[in-house]
């Protein structure tokens, strides 16, 4: 690798970074005068908290910002600097929404910006992947359980597609949303995890 192409994979983890890190769910429930998001529910900042305030509008605008915000860091750094680049500034955007400098490195679980990133980066990879979380969560009703399926799936689908670089992300961007379920992971297997429209997490 050359110095540039070591410069250009800096600048699209920073710019990913911070793009990723803007907490959309926060700052549309406060302008929507419903206070802090992060001391209701799961206390985190994603769309399915949102959903728990009963404004099914804000959950959308926050699940689509998420997305898109790990899309367009994608597609900025990858039109700029190449594929990889891309790559990286997905994933950094990734992990800036579920480490926000802004927020004490507290932020959300990743599922929306997983999705933006694919989406930008593979979109027959995301397609099988969101219609694996969609099929799930119509089945079980449980949003965590979804996710978790489908995070596990993306990095196979991949590879199936013959795209080593997207499973390898992939593969990264699953292990992180497994660790930030973990909790989910523990109510799941006690039997305890809400289901979607559930008030109380």
């Amino acid at each position: 690798m050359t110095g540039w192409e070591i410069i250009a994979i800096t600048i699209a983890a920073i710019g990913g970074y911070l793009l990723g890190s803007i907490p959309f769910g926060l700052v549309l429930t406060r302008l929507a005068g419903l206070g802090d998001i992060r001391k209701i529910g799961s206390n985190n900042i994603g769309a399915t908290n949102v959903l728990r305030t009963g404004r099914k509008d804000l959950a959308a605008a926050t699940l689509i910002l998420d997305a898109a915000k790990a899309g367009i860091a994608a597609l900025i750094f990858s039109a700029l600097f190449g594929t990889t680049a891309g790559l990286v500034a997905g994933g950094a955007a990734f992990l800036g929404h579920c480490f926000p400098v802004w927020l004490g490195f507290k932020g959300g679980k990743g599922v929306a910006t997983f999705y933006g990133t694919l989406f930008a980066a593979a979109w027959p990879v995301a397609i099988l992947a969101a219609l694996s979380w969609i099929g799930m969560a119509l089945m079980l009703r449980i949003s965590s359980l979804s996710a978790l399926v489908a995070a596990a799936l993306a990095p196979l689908i991949a590879y199936a597609f013959g795209r080593m670089d997207v499973a390898i992300l992939c593969l990264f961007l699953a292990l992180l949303i497994f660790w930030r379920h973990r909790a989910n992971i523990s109510r799941l297997l006690a039997g305890e995890e809400p289901v979607i429209g559930a008030k109380k997490a």
